[in-house]
């Protein structure tokens, strides 16, 4: 019987020791947002983050830039939460309007405040494996569920599928980090099912509509489905045909309800290290 690998309780378990770590400190960890325009998913993820803070007692700022701002507007936003010493974490809302580079804020964004590892930076310390580092949301959600559900990472045969900054490159280094043996899939990997075939755990975050069909998987495989797609029908699914695969692999994460619903905890856990961090590494 397919295990549905949930990520409602991996978030709660974050939350709960949130709790007890926001306790300690002497100042409320500060979160800075920097959101440009009114994308709805943007609304929607600044709902979801602002909603977990007033829960855990995290403050939260939001810098709201037209839609039409410019990189100037854009830089001044970013070096004012820099300078300012109450927030310990600053994310930027992404993608960026067109007219807007998203580069100069990489470089310029505090490293010890930067909660979504833009910075490269921080994106250096990972893969020159600081166990300091702070690695992106999704990529340390992925791992925070593989830690929750028990999934044996030393020596297991990992595949990834996708191969960005944001999820993949990152995630194949944490899971080198853990002693895994990782292959990473892109565009150009002229026969992806091979590699997946015969992996005991296969990561998909490459963006494309229920491309993993059971074709694609052992039954002992667990199945980690990163992708936010829409279908033909214009419903909410992810990389991996869930449909088809449920019952014909060991575990798998649903198409809603699964690594998607870590992240915001994972971001506001970096902002709690930040403020850590600030007050001496309590």
């Amino acid at each position: 019987m397919t295990l549905a690998l949930k990520g409602k309780p991996v978030a709660q378990k974050i939350e709960n020791n949130l709790k007890v770590r926001i306790q300690k400190l002497k100042t409320l960890p500060t979160l800075q947002i920097i959101r440009v325009g009114e994308n709805d998913d943007d609304l929607a993820y600044e709902k979801s983050l602002t909603k977990n803070c007033q829960k855990l007692g995290i403050n939260c700022h939001i810098a709201k830039l037209a839609a039409k701002a410019s990189q100037v507007d854009l830089e001044k936003a970013v070096q004012a939460a820099n300078q300012d010493p109450t927030v310990h974490g600053i994310l930027v809302f992404r993608p960026l309007p067109e007219q807007l580079d998203i580069e100069p804020i990489r470089q310029m964004i505090a490293p010890q405040k930067d909660v979504d590892c833009m910075s490269p930076t921080n994106m250096g310390k990972i893969f020159s494996h600081d166990k300091k580092s702070i690695a992106p949301c999704t990529a340390q959600s992925v791992m925070a569920l593989l830690d929750y559900y028990e999934v044996p990472l030393e020596g297991a045969d990992v595949t990834i599928v996708g191969a960005s900054f944001v999820v993949g490159r990152p995630l194949a280094m944490l899971l080198v980090d853990r002693m895994a043996t990782v292959s990473v899939c892109q565009v150009y990997t002229k026969d992806v099912p091979a590699y997946t075939k015969k992996s005991e755990v296969v990561i998909s975050a490459c963006g494309v509509a229920k491309l993993l069909k059971e074709n694609y998987f052992n039954e002992k495989a667990v199945v980690v489905d990163v992708g936010v797609n829409f279908d033909e029908n214009g419903k909410l699914c992810g990389d991996v045909d869930y449909a088809q695969v449920f019952g014909k692999v060991k575990a798998i994460t649903p198409a809603v309800g699964g690594v998607g619903s870590i992240t915001s905890m994972i971001l506001l856990s970096h902002v709690v290290h930040a403020c850590e961090e600030s007050e001496g590494g309590l």
